[in-house]
């Protein structure tokens, strides 16, 4: 480890990532911290189930086979490793680390983080799952006592990189500068490889191999500054265009609140140092909320779907005829889903050369608290239509039996209401407070705009052809972020893009609020769309749960664009 540097980076971005990851990113170069995000608000849900059906589990088990591999070789390197695959169990996996450790034969100083699990006392009757959003500074205690290996449970995504660098460069709770250089670090680590080229809204026609990229680090200075870069010879890309959509990603005001310091995104600069080298500085720092937030997971019922292929002509009156006849099916069978959702997808081209390409799809999705309402009720009524419907009836599948579908919400309480605790290595338990001042999230007023492009040509085209997008989830609202790359079309996009222009856009939107937040620096405008995913992901609420596709429908989008900006 150099005296002026942290260098940190990830190697996981969800449960389920690449697997040799973990290994790649020790081979490859030289690293002082590894991290792996393991945790969602679906991932909590999952691991809810799994301790229900065994109360020792709880926790991300391929951590541990990635560890089985890694851990001799990330001792011998010094590399201290940092996770939150504790999920909802991290004292079983610390312990489960230890008994690996002893298996191979090494000896690992294994600590965990734990506080964050509010379920017991019934403060939350019915969930599921009810976890504090905790901070990094368990972490940092836990390295700080000669920790090889922390566990954490849920943690922020981006506290694994405040805690590690608050340990190695020994800031205090009031250093919220260089606090927020962290943060704003950590979530462009977390994801993995969307910083490194994956899922890349401008990949079309770069030269780069994008097939494999590597994963991130960051080269962490003691001012808070950072240097997000890849270790070399990897795939993938790092650019100013691709870490300025993961700073967007499930991002949304100015202000960007976690337990260890409120992250002022509106003062973050990127510059592109070098290839594959996009310095990060500027970054501002307030003190945080009173409150942390807690997301709690419920089962929300029983949920099943059947896709039935409309094929050729009448493709309107077909899905007319099946809809009816499904209705009356729900009617005989006195058993009718409390919940009932039609959509009907026009993939269908007008002569089509394959079968295929002349079919829209029309999907049948059904929720209740009953399972049989939504198994034998469903399953019974669509097939009996098979020689009695539409012509060319057939389905992509019959349905089963249904599947329990889960619920989030989030909530909050005051911080002094949580108990975090580090384990240390030697098992001594070290409570953490934060004696800090609190304040108050408010929103930032908006930045005085530029003024607008003088008028001239335009010519419709689609949105994508001069911005960049990136969307996605967090519970049941949805954030898109617009970028574009220079002062010009910056000029355009802020006076183009409101809000208005963004519902007329994006038809689902027309009836839910929507809210737009500027971000000069980023030459970015984040959306947020409240309650466009009903109930978070786990529900399966819409086609595209976690609004993944929603920034590439958005630049799909024709609009009146300056032909001086095509």
């Amino acid at each position: 480890m150099t005296e002026d540097v942290l260098r940190i980076g990830n190697a996981s971005g969800f449960y389920g990532d690449r697997f040799d990851a973990l290994r790649e990113m020790l081979e490859d170069g030289p690293l002082d911290v590894l991290t792996g995000d393991y945790l969602a608000e679906l991932t909590m849900l999952i691991l809810g189930r799994d301790r229900l059906k065994d109360p020792a589990r709880g926790y991300a088990r391929t951590f541990l086979r990635q560890l089985e591999q890694t851990l001799g070789p990330a001792l011998d390197r010094g590399v201290r490793i940092v996770a939150n695959a504790g999920g909802l169990n991290p004292a079983g996996l610390a312990d489960a680390v230890r008994e690996l450790a002893g298996r191979l034969g090494l000896h690992a100083r294994v600590a965990h983080v734990e506080g964050d699990d509010l379920s017991p006392g019934g403060r939350f009757p019915g969930a599921l799952t009810a976890n504090a959003y905790l901070g990094g500074a368990g972490i940092t205690a836990c390295l700080a006592a000669g920790a090889d290996i922390v566990v954490t449970g849920r943690v922020t995504d981006a506290a694994l990189v405040t805690g590690s660098a608050a340990w190695r460069f020994g800031w205090q709770q009031d250093a919220y500068d260089r606090l927020a250089g962290a943060v704003v670090a950590g979530h462009i680590l977390e994801c993995g490889t969307q910083a490194t080229g994956g899922n890349y809204s401008r990949f079309a026609g770069r030269a780069r191999d994008l097939r494999r990229p590597g994963f991130p680090l960051a080269e962490i200075h003691a001012d808070g500054s950072c240097v997000i870069t890849k270790h070399p010879g990897t795939g993938g890309l790092v650019t100013v265009g691709t870490v300025t959509e993961q700073l967007l990603y499930e991002t949304g005001g100015a202000r960007y609140a976690g337990p260890d310091v409120t992250a002022r995104l509106d003062t973050v600069r990127l510059t592109q140092e070098a290839p594959d080298r996009v310095r990060v500085d500027g970054v501002r720092g307030e003190a945080p909320p009173p409150t942390l937030k807690v997301g709690l997971n419920r089962l929300g019922g029983f949920r099943n779907e059947v896709v039935f292929v409309l094929t050729g002509l009448d493709i309107e009156a077909k899905a007319s005829l099946v809809r009816e006849q499904m209705d009356e099916a729900f009617d005989r069978a006195k058993s009718r889903p409390a919940q009932v959702t039609w959509e009907l997808a026009r993939t269908d081209r007008a002569d089509a050369d394959t079968e295929e390409t002349a079919s829209a799809l029309l999907r049948l999705v059904v929720r209740d608290g009953d399972a049989d309402a939504v198994g034998r009720t469903l399953s019974s009524a669509a097939i009996e239509l098979a020689l009695g419907s539409y012509p060319g009836f057939h389905v992509t599948a019959p349905p089963g039996k249904g599947a329990p579908y889960g619920v989030f919400e989030a909530a909050y309480v005051d911080r002094g209401e949580v108990e975090q605790v580090a384990v240390l290595p030697d098992g001594e338990r070290k409570l953490i407070t934060y004696d800090g001042p609190a304040r108050a999230l408010t929103d930032v007023e908006e930045p005085p705009l530029p003024a607008p492009l003088p008028p001239g040509p335009t010519r419709g085209a689609p949105l994508g052809l001069v911005a960049g997008a990136r969307s996605g989830d967090k519970g049941g609202d949805a954030n898109v972020g617009v970028w574009v790359d220079g002062d010009e079309a910056w000029r355009w996009l802020v006076h183009e893009m409101t809000a208005d222009r963004f519902q007329n856009l994006i038809s689902e939107s027309r009836h839910l609020t929507v809210v737009r937040h500027v971000l000069p620096n980023l030459r970015a405008l984040n959306f947020t769309v409240t309650g466009l995913l009903g109930q978070g992901v786990a529900s399966q609420h819409r086609f595209d749960p976690q609004a993944k596709g929603l920034g590439e429908w958005l630049r799909s989008r024709h609009l009146d664009i300056p032909e001086v900006l095509l």
